[in-house]
């Protein structure tokens, strides 16, 4: 990994352990090598630092403006050549997505977040289909990722962290030959239900496992 993804990767690392959080990932070996644009949900600030500190692959993101705002984290966004966003400037929009079709075409992988903002919740929000163009364009894999526990960090607890189990799931890659005849929206509903029944098995598996915890063996 690049040194400067190091630091970022650590101090994500420490800040989601100084919370008492678990961060369980499955599907990493599926993440191919090169350039590939990452679609994931957004449950809250701290999908973030999950996908920095455990996907275990040098990213950068595609962010709405606001995050520049925050302290720490907006500096390694911009070292990591993040591109900031602004959806209420149709011209800067536009610049951001060529400048991060640039970037994938650089070798540099992404990820968008397509709700378009948190959802704080596990219940997802209609993906939009712009941020998709970035790998058309680029013609690079389509990496869907489901993320899940991190609201319960902050969105849910009223300005106070608070402690999770966090999920990251990476699931098969989307390669270019595999969307190449769907449309932005169709490429769209199809990544939010993939990410929806990942999201779905995961919820399941870890009820039989708390069941299976709970439930006392008799003779």
């Amino acid at each position: 990994m690049e040194q400067i993804f190091v630091t970022p990767k650590d101090v994500s690392q420490k800040i989601i352990q100084k919370t008492n959080s678990d961060v369980h990932v499955s599907g990493r070996e599926k993440l191919p090598d090169g350039p590939v644009l990452i679609v994931a949900n957004h449950q809250g600030l701290f999908d973030i630092l999950t996908l920095l500190g455990h996907l275990e692959k040098p990213i950068g993101f595609i962010a709405k403006k606001e995050i520049k705002k925050l302290p720490i984290v907006s500096n390694w966004m911009k070292q990591l050549n993040c591109v900031f966003i602004d959806r209420s400037d149709r011209r800067q929009s536009v610049e951001a997505i060529n400048q991060g079709i640039a970037n994938l075409k650089e070798g540099r992988s992404i990820v968008i977040f397509p709700e378009g903002t948190r959802g704080k919740g596990s219940k997802l929000n209609s993906f939009k289909s712009g941020g998709l163009k970035l790998a058309t364009k680029a013609n690079v894999p389509i990496v869907p990722v489901a993320i899940n526990g991190t609201y319960q960090l902050l969105e849910s607890g009223k300005g106070c962290i608070g402690t999770s189990t966090i999920t990251l799931t990476v699931i098969d890659p989307i390669y270019p030959d595999e969307y190449e005849d769907k449309t932005h929206r169709e490429l769209a509903a199809e990544i939010q239900g993939i990410i929806e029944n990942a999201l779905d098995s995961n919820a399941t598996a870890r009820r039989l496992e708390n069941s299976c915890q709970t439930t006392p063996i008799t003779e």
